[in-house]
């Protein structure tokens, strides 16, 4: 049984540059802009991944262009984290740290474990194929979540 789409979402890694970015521009893509979508980690200090990007190049999403941030950053440039209505932490870093935003807001908070890939693999080809099983994972996770998309 899927869930009806939240107002908005925040999916949150370690350092918002492969499993988050990643998350928002699928949830994006899949389910349209009726939700507010944003993604940060618990760090902001590396840009987006090159493979993320061409992972998620092959299905049609531009990522090249994100800019990653942490939880603290994006407070300073006014979203505020009480705003969200489902928090969506995609690693155990990330995880900790949404549940200590919960001490101060009512929100939903959920856990997806979803690979790191990026320390699998050698050579671009098999780098690749670990970025591919991540998205996926994330795809599944979203459509066990809110239900199948149009494509």
């Amino acid at each position: 049984m899927s869930s009806p789409l939240p107002q908005s979402i925040l999916f949150c890694c370690d350092h918002n540059a492969v499993r988050s970015p990643m998350a928002e521009g699928l949830m994006k893509k899949f389910y349209g802009l009726e939700t507010y979508v944003q993604s940060a980690g618990v760090l902001g200090d590396i840009d987006i991944d090159g493979f993320a990007i061409a992972v998620c190049a092959e299905m049609g999403i531009e990522l090249a262009r994100h800019k990653s941030r942490s939880f603290d950053q994006m407070q300073k440039l006014g979203d505020e984290l009480s705003s969200f209505d489902l928090i969506v932490a995609l690693s155990p870093v990330s995880q900790v740290q949404a549940a200590e935003i919960t001490r101060f807001y009512a929100l939903e908070v959920e856990y997806w474990p979803i690979m790191d890939p990026t320390s699998i693999g050698e050579g671009r080809e098999h780098k690749l194929t670990a970025y591919r099983t991540a998205r996926d994972q994330i795809i599944q996770k979203l459509i066990e979540k809110f239900g199948p998309y149009e494509k």
